[in-house]
């Protein structure tokens, strides 16, 4: 019986030439320019976008400065708040309201009408940013008024609010005492508690609270 020849060694091909190896090579690193050059854009143009969208807010703000004043302070105190450094969202919560009807105001309903809930929300958010004006009056608030320590808990000790109650120092005192009497008797219902709170004080104890609050 005759053995077979032994089988030659097999040697596998190198089917790539020199200059293929150096072409996959250059894949990655064209790849990860591509991409970073692809990152770059998209990064410029996401800075674009929020400086268009705060350009936007901005003009929009300018709406408000025509009633609550350019530099905070209302034109007409007595019907209008400062709405410069009130809490956040305290004010988006009244714009919210004015645009779904839950308060009524023939002024700002249509003002808020066409703007999206999202721009509400950072029209909210840059009047919050901005500094409370200093005060226009020169009254003292005198000793806290009885009945008024009911409203610490919300509006704080101080009473310049905390999520979700407004701050009330420094208001004028027609605003104060106006926005008062409109929960008592009923005409503002968008809040749950402050219309029982209202109703159980006399107009005597909103009016010294109102006082109060102004002069703070």
């Amino acid at each position: 019986m005759e053995r077979c020849a032994p089988c030659a060694p097999v040697h596998c091909l190198n089917i790539l030439s020199c200059n293929d190896k150096n072409h996959l090579r250059e894949v990655p690193v064209v790849f990860n320019r591509q991409f970073a050059s692809l990152c770059g854009a998209v990064g410029v143009l996401s800075l674009v976008a929020s400086a268009q969208a705060a350009d936007d807010i901005e003009a929009k703000a300018q709406a408000c400065a025509a009633c609550h004043g350019a530099n905070g302070v209302p034109t007409d105190p007595k019907t209008m708040p400062i709405i410069w450094g009130q809490q956040a969202n305290y004010l988006y919560k009244e714009l919210h309201d004015y645009k779904s009807g839950d308060r009524k105001s023939p002024i700002m309903a249509p003002v808020v009408a066409d703007i999206s809930l999202p721009d509400l929300r950072q029209l909210a958010n840059y009047f919050a940013a901005k500094p409370w004006p200093p005060k226009q009056g020169s009254g003292a608030a005198g000793a806290p008024p009885a009945g008024i320590a009911q409203c610490q808990p919300c509006h704080q000790p101080n009473f310049e609010g905390g999520a979700p109650a407004p701050r009330l120092a420094g208001l004028s005192y027609d605003y104060l005492a106006g926005s008062m009497k409109s929960f008592a008797d009923g005409t503002r219902t968008n809040n749950g508690d402050m219309p029982g709170f209202m109703k159980a004080l006399s107009e005597t104890d909103r009016d010294a609270m109102a006082h109060y609050l102004a002069g703070l």
